[in-house]
């Protein structure tokens, strides 16, 4: 029984990183068509209406009551469903070409970054491991960005705004998961779908107010149409089963077996990108591969870890008695 419980964790676990990966180079086809920001709220109208009903129809009325809670959800949400979502498209089509596989691998360090957020909020040192897998990771980003001339990172001003827009959209995923402790006493279909709510509003919000004053255009059905199959796969894999089924995973896994996974994004996004035809240089691969191997050097060391502090924790015990 408990197997099978690890196996369906795993395969929700992989089934959400592969939607996340495909999720780029598809958001990259829609682009030629639709404005990120538009694309952004008709994905996530429909996955919140989704969520929406199924809570109804599973917990009732009263799973939509705040529980005095209404400002951490509208907070998180907002990480979440508009900072994230907002600013990880922009930022994508923004960068141009290295867009897609940058939002990509910046994705896949959502668990080193928020080590360093913890390091900013609570104060909590990281680990000499932690700080090892980060400058890996980093010199993998920059090989990326920069296709081995680091020198044209002086010249790369134009793209300054957008690379900082992608890291703010990764910090509020990271903020939003970090905040579903706080309601540890809640299903994981009430907090997704509450705060998807809350957070998918408040982009609608944004978006109106920027089509307002110019700086946006409303799509036509014409634009719609063409990437109403785009739009239909991002709903369904990487909106809502991604959504719930990561959630659900590290559940089963817990978190330092579950993000094992987030190295399939990158992978992902390399093979739909190679699929799509678009050329990879050789250092896109290398600063991919090196950021994959910070990800299972931090995890491995941090299992050795939790091994060593159980085994203290039970000699420990095992000495009281």
């Amino acid at each position: 029984m408990l197997k099978n419980s690890i196996l369906y964790g795993a395969f929700l676990c992989l089934i959400a990183s592969i939607s996340w990966g495909a999720m780029f180079p598809v958001a990259n086809h829609s682009f030629q068509y639709i404005e990120p920001f538009y694309f952004t709220i008709f994905r996530y109208i429909p996955v919140a209406i989704i969520l929406v009903i199924m809570l109804w129809f599973k917990e009732g009325k009263k799973a939509f009551r705040t529980e005095g809670k209404g400002i951490a959800l509208w907070f998180f949400g907002t990480m979440a469903f508009t900072i994230y979502n907002l600013f990880i498209f922009w930022g994508q089509d923004k960068m141009g070409d290295s867009g897609v596989l940058l939002a990509s691998i910046m994705e896949s360090l959502m668990p080193m970054i928020s080590v360093l957020i913890l390091w900013v909020i609570s104060g909590i040192r990281p680990k000499g491991y932690n700080m090892l897998s980060i400058g890996i990771a980093f010199i993998g980003v920059l090989l990326v960005i920069t296709k081995g001339d680091f020198s044209s990172l002086l010249s790369m001003k134009s793209q300054l705004i957008p690379f900082i827009a992608l890291f703010a959209s990764v910090v509020g995923w990271v903020l939003y998961t970090m905040g579903g402790s706080r309601f540890s006493g809640w299903s994981v279909l009430r907090y997704s779908t509450l705060t998807c709510l809350y957070g998918t509003v408040t982009a609608t919000i944004v978006v109106l107010v920027t089509t307002m004053f110019g700086v946006i255009e409303v799509p036509t059905l014409a634009t719609i149409d063409a990437v109403k199959f785009d739009l239909a796969f991002m709903i369904i894999f990487p909106g809502l089963i991604a959504l719930l089924g990561w959630n659900v995973g590290v559940s089963i896994l817990k978190p330092v077996n579950a993000l094992l996974f987030i190295n399939f994004v990158p992978i992902t996004t390399v093979v739909v990108t190679f699929i799509q035809g678009h050329a990879l240089t050789v250092y896109d691969i290398v600063g991919i591969l090196l950021v994959i191997a910070a990800l299972l050097l931090n995890n491995i060391f941090q299992r050795r870890k939790a091994k060593e502090k159980a085994y203290k924790d039970t000699r420990s015990e095992l000495q009281t008695a």
